[in-house]
Order: C-alpha cells, then sequence, then structure tokens
C-alpha cells in the first residue's frame, strides 16, 4: 500500500495505521512516502508505534515538495508486490479491504484492478454511505469513463478512486499516477478502466475522511480543470483503440 503525506497531514496517520493493523489480510507492505520536510511525520510514525513494525517502510526524497502524483510514484517503484493500493493519509480501510480486493483480482483474471464502495468519514465520526450510480459486478472497459460527469454544471466521479487497487504491472504500464492537480487518483483509475475490465464490489472498502483542509476540496481553475479532464479523455480513447491489457 502507498501513501504520500506531507507534515499538514502528519497527525492523520496514527488512524489510518490502526486500520491496517485491523486488516483480515495478513500480507501486506505500507510504503509511506514522505513530500518535503520528514522530521514531523517520521515523529508521528515513530510515536505510534509504525515506525517499528518491518512491514511499514518509510521513504524521503529530502527535497522541496513535489505533489503526490510524483512521491507516490517514488513509492511504487520501491515496492515489488504484484498489487499496489493508495490510502491518501487522512483516509482509513474497512477491516477487510485488502482481503476483499486482492481476493476480487485473483477470481478474475485479465482484470486490472478492483475496487468497493466508500463511505464517508464525518468530523463526528459517524460514517455515511454515498450511493453510486453503477452496481457491482464486472466494468467493461471505458464504462468509468462513460459514466464520467465533467459538465459545467455538474462533476462527479460514478467510484471513488482513491479506494482503487491495481495489478503493479499496469499501473507501471500507464506511467503511474498522472500530474493532474487535485485529479490524479481519477487520471489513473480512467487510463486503467480503458485499459481493462475492473471489478466493482459491493462492500465497503474505504473510509474517505471529510474534514476543512483536505486538499480536493480546494477551490481549482475551471480553465486547468477542463485542460486535465479534455487530456484525461484524449488519453482514454487512445487507451480504447488499443488492445485489451490481459495481465
Amino acid at each position: 500500500m502507498v501513501t504520500a503525506v506531507h507534515a499538514a497531514y502528519a497527525s492523520f496517520l496514527p488512524n489510518l495505521w490502526k486500520s491496517l493493523r485491523e486488516q483480515t489480510h495478513p500480507r501486506w507492505t505500507w510504503w509511506v512516502e514522505i513530500d518535503g520536510d520528514a522530521d514531523e511525520v517520521t515523529e508521528v510514525l515513530s510515536g505510534c508505534g509504525a515506525a517499528l513494525d518491518p512491514r511499514v517502510r518509510v521513504g524521503a526524497h529530502g527535497g522541496a515538495p513535489l505533489g503526490p502524483a510524483i512521491v507516490r510514484n517514488l513509492a511504487l517503484h520501491r515496492g515489488r508486490g504484484r498489487y499496489v493500493q493508495t490510502a491518501d493519509a487522512d483516509d482509513e480501510l474497512e477491516p477487510e479491504s485488502l482481503s476483499l480486493l486482492v481476493a476480487a483480482l485473483a477470481e478474475h483474471p485479465g482484470t486490472g484492478f478492483a475496487l468497493g464502495q466508500a463511505r464517508d468519514l464525518l468530523p463526528d465520526g459517524r460514517l455515511r454511505t454515498v450511493p453510486l450510480p453503477l452496481s457491482p459486478g464486472m466494468l467493461e472497459r471505458g464504462t468509468l469513463a462513460a459514466h464520467w460527469t465533467t459538465t459545467e454544471e455538474a462533476y462527479r466521479v460514478p467510484v471513488h478512486p482513491a479506494g482503487a487497487m491495481y495489478v503493479r504491472e499496469l499501473v507501471t504500464l500507464l506511467g503511474g499516477w498522472q500530474a493532474a492537480e487535485g485529479m490524479e487518483d481519477t487520471a489513473l483509475l480512467m487510463a486503467a478502466s480503458a485499459a481493462t475490465p475492473g471489478v466493482l464490489l459491493p462492500q465497503a472498502t474505504l473510509r474517505y475522511r471529510r474534514h476543512a483542509d483536505q486538499r480536493s476540496e480546494r477551490n481549482r481553475s475551471s480553465s486547468v480543470e477542463g485542460l486535465q479532464v479534455r487530456g484525461v479523455r484524449s488519453r482514454v480513447a487512445g487507451l480504447l483503440a488499443l488492445p485489451p491489457w490481459s495481465g
């Protein structure tokens, strides 16, 4: 599992770490890649005990912040596992998340990604289910892009991209996470969906924390967002014109 984190989000890491320790899937490695100054993050990881766990690997490039896409890609290339999943520093996994997603990929050879439902984790600790426009089951190539709403009046991704688990080979082939501001997860998921079928599970696998400081809630320039969407859709069209990736 890959987490890109900077100092401002270090305080959330113990909660994510707790959700990892509660996983029913016994075999995992958590690659924590620090973006920018490392002191506060390493202090928090030491304080909660994560730094003492041999399954936790911490990397830091030691320079100016590079942004989540580049930092995730650094962590991606440090790892060697067959599957890779991101978890934002401020989110949490449901206890059966890894077990469910690994099983889904193993049971459907030739698929490149799997994801489940996401529940909003509200500031008061309540969990809120968010209905999706897609039914659980196989996701044929291009399905996610076809249901991605990107008009001036509305913007909605048909699933939560932050909780997807991928076959590592596919992520590497696609070039990792795309440098799209605030859209890194979505850009990769749309490309993966264009390259290969996926699986959508009926169970919740992600707890998506809602809070005032979350990066995805900050205002983006509509012109920048529009150009990014155009770029992602162009990439999707190109991938759909190619033979499917089969693993």
